[in-house]
């Protein structure tokens, strides 16, 4: 799956396509090649990224400290350095289906 890839230093990159205002926090499915991923918070001061940052700790089961955002802060297209997991593990972890 082409949305995450490892990274030399040992982190793994994450591309995502963030979907604010759902109902519910859930990986939807992908979308242009990143995994889309649905938030309650709207898109107002950040509230959007840091509930997609608390999503991905909580599903990959990871500190929060060890998501971050590294492109795409006021997009909906955005990338995440994850830190203590590799590619392959956090594939099977929101892999969507």
């Amino acid at each position: 799956m082409p949305f995450v890839r490892q990274r030399e230093d040992g982190t793994a990159l994450l591309s995502l396509y963030v979907q604010p205002k759902a109902a519910r926090n859930a990986v939807i499915g992908l979308h242009d090649g990143a995994l889309k991923v649905a938030v309650a918070a709207p898109p107002v001061d950040g509230q959007a990224n840091a509930a997609v940052m608390a999503f991905l700790a909580a599903t990959l089961d990871v500190a929060k400290k060890d998501i971050i955002l590294a492109h795409g802060q006021s997009g909906r297209r955005k990338q995440f350095i994850v830190r203590g997991l590799a590619a392959e593990a956090i594939r099977e972890k929101l892999a969507p289906g």
